[in-house]
């Protein structure tokens, strides 16, 4: 199939070290606020759990899962090594993912919520699918190193998880199906829609101050039509000018469907929560937003693919206006799902 020869191609990041979190206990919650969400003047959802029934057994299976160790070859890593939920399920601090034995790849954690809207998955949307999304990481050389057939069979030697998959399914069997839908059930409860620009949208008694008024006026005129509301992002393939490394020559979107017209475009990334998940771009090259909207107030370099809407020039802003844009962006940080207890590690 065609997304499985494709999945061998991508970089998805994970690293080495676990996300430190203060001691907690995970309060389970009621299986019925477990459930798809939609908010009011969002588009359907690209993944609607029709295959997938929600549960709260799944659920649990999945964050069990998600902060595994055993996925990795030496057992030292898991999803929520590199995505951590404080910056949103990104990677603090990290400009490239770190995979076992300390290799370093060559793309930024993303991060991790909306997932059921996303049309594809990766910087260079090489995954295509949700369910099969965590594959990715399994067998990447540089990530997890590991093999599905071995991370099945360290999971069905394990107790814990012999009962996590009978709660989930009836059964005790362990397949690689159930597991990545399990994951993805998890992955897919990440709903990210209750910032205070969110608040702001829906009357909830939230306003904007004058910078941040006049940052989402500039948002709208500059940004939205790649970074389009309420998700925002298109979830395009774009090239935006930034200069190519000559030591790793990522060639983006390029590297998966082979097409000239695709080398360095990369899909644009949502820019909710963006405040705390730097550092950014693809390669995490930049660790402010200051030096992101410095880069589009500059001349692009001349690189091959430059997306069209940047052909015409710079998009003009004073630091005036990117101090309000900033402003503006710091409204679309969602604190109550970065402290969502539903989604943190059950270790601790």
């Amino acid at each position: 199939m065609r997304i499985w020869n494709k999945i061998l191609f991508i970089f998805f990041v994970t690293c080495t070290f676990s996300c430190k979190v203060d001691p907690r206990i995970i309060e389970e919650l009621p299986s019925d606020e477990l459930k798809e969400i939609i908010p009011d003047g969002w588009p359907q959802p690209v993944y609607t759990f029709s295959t997938n029934a929600i549960t709260e057994e799944k659920f649990i299976l999945g964050r069990s899962l998600f902060y595994e160790t055993l996925l990795s070859k030496d057992n030292t890593i898991s999803c929520g090594s590199c995505h951590q939920q404080f910056v949103a399920f990104a990677h603090a601090d990290h400009d490239v993912s770190h995979g076992i034995n300390g290799l370093l790849g060559t793309r930024n954690s993303p991060a991790l919520f909306n997932l059921t809207w996303h049309t594809s998955f990766m910087h260079d949307g090489g995954v295509n699918h949700i369910e099969v999304q965590p594959l990715a990481p399994i067998q990447n050389p540089i990530e997890m190193d590991e093999n599905i057939s071995n991370v099945l069979t360290k999971l069905s030697a394990s107790a814990k998880y012999r009962k996590l998959f009978n709660d989930a399914y009836g059964d005790d069997e362990v397949t690689s199906q159930r597991m990545f839908r399990a994951m993805s059930l998890f992955m897919g409860m990440m709903y990210s829609y209750n910032s205070k620009y969110d608040r702001v949208r829906r009357n909830e008694g939230s306003s904007f101050d004058d910078s941040e008024a006049r940052g989402y006026q500039l948002f709208l005129s500059k940004c939205n039509n790649c970074h389009t509301e309420p998700l925002f992002s298109d979830f395009q393939m774009r090239n935006n000018g930034i200069a190519v490394i000559p030591s790793i020559n990522d060639s983006g979107r390029a590297h998966i469907t082979g097409i000239p017209t695709d080398k360095y475009k990369f899909k644009t990334p949502s820019l909710r929560n963006i405040a705390i998940t730097g550092p950014y771009m693809h390669d995490g090259r930049f660790t402010t937003l200051q030096q992101c909207l410095n880069h589009y107030n500059t001349p692009f370099t001349n690189t091959v693919n430059l997306d069209p809407l940047l052909q015409t020039g710079i998009i003009s802003l004073s630091n005036q206006d990117k101090t309000d844009i900033i402003n503006f962006l710091h409204t679309l940080t969602d604190y109550k799902f970065i402290n969502d207890k539903r989604f943190a590690d059950p270790n601790f």
